[in-house]
């Protein structure tokens, strides 16, 4: 009788399932401490992290051990409110550092205006040149029959010495920009020189900027010029009295911080 062959029985290595388990614990871990995260509450996420890193814990170091907390702690009631004051008094000191220097420079340009207006008491001006101070700054209007002849841009005589004038009025310090437009009335023009009242006004205007320009006290870099045509009047052009009151010249001595004119 032949005997038969015992078959060998397998033992199956289950020593993988070890770290498995602990892989789906740290798994289950992480979506609970996400999940505890989702709802900021430090007092919370403090207890479940304790409670982690006691379960976790190798050698005195566990998985969860840092020695801040990823969520920034709230402040104080107490503290807040002194943080907010404080932003308060900062805001309320840089208004009013802003709103001195403002006030400064009004109080400058009523100076400037009111040297301008004895110049031009002094100088029997006040049918030719007059000044206004605005939210924009302070405007200078020349009317034209000092500069220029009608349908010129040729500066007479006259106006040479009154842009000689101007320009030693135009220095501050510190300087300011200075903006020179030039106008003129709504009765069309068309000659060899200027085809329309736009380069007619403009270059009247870089004439006397021109002129102005000649003070070497000034700073080119701070001038420019515009010309408006006939399209910004000071009122209608309902009569010759009006038209002569729309062809001018302006100069704007702009405020190196903002104003307000207004009460």
């Amino acid at each position: 009788m032949s005997r038969r062959k015992k078959k060998k029985q397998s033992h199956i290595d289950e020593s993988w399932l070890l770290p498995y388990s602990d892989l789906l614990t740290l798994l289950v871990a992480l979506f609970i401490v996400l999940f505890a995260m989702s709802d900021i509450n430090v007092q919370k996420y403090e207890q479940l992290a304790s409670v982690f890193r006691s379960e976790f814990s190798s050698s005195g170091t566990g998985i969860l051990d840092h020695n801040e907390s990823p969520i920034e702690s709230p402040l104080d009631p107490g503290d807040q409110q002194k943080e907010e004051e404080e932003n308060e008094e900062k805001e309320k000191e840089e208004l009013d550092e802003s709103g001195g220097e403002a006030e400064g420079e009004l109080i400058k340009l009523e100076q400037l205006q009111s040297m301008i207006q004895n110049y031009i008491y002094e100088n029997n001006l006040a049918d030719k040149l007059g000044t206004e101070l605005t939210d924009e700054g302070l405007l200078i209007t020349i009317v034209n029959d000092v500069f220029f002849d009608s349908g010129s841009a040729q500066v007479k005589a006259e106006g040479v010495e009154v842009a000689e004038d101007v320009s030693n009025l135009l220095y501050t310090e510190p300087p300011h920009q200075i903006v020179i437009s030039g106008h003129a009335d709504d009765v069309p023009i068309g000659t060899s020189e200027f085809s329309s009242n736009w380069e007619l006004s403009v270059t009247r205007a870089l004439n006397f900027m021109s002129l102005v320009l000649e003070n070497e006290d000034l700073d080119p870099t701070l001038f420019s010029a515009k010309g408006f045509g006939e399209y910004k009047p000071l009122v209608p052009n309902t009569s010759d009295e009006n038209r002569a009151k729309n062809r001018r010249v302006e100069v704007l001595i702009l405020p190196n911080y903002d104003i307000s004119t207004s009460e």
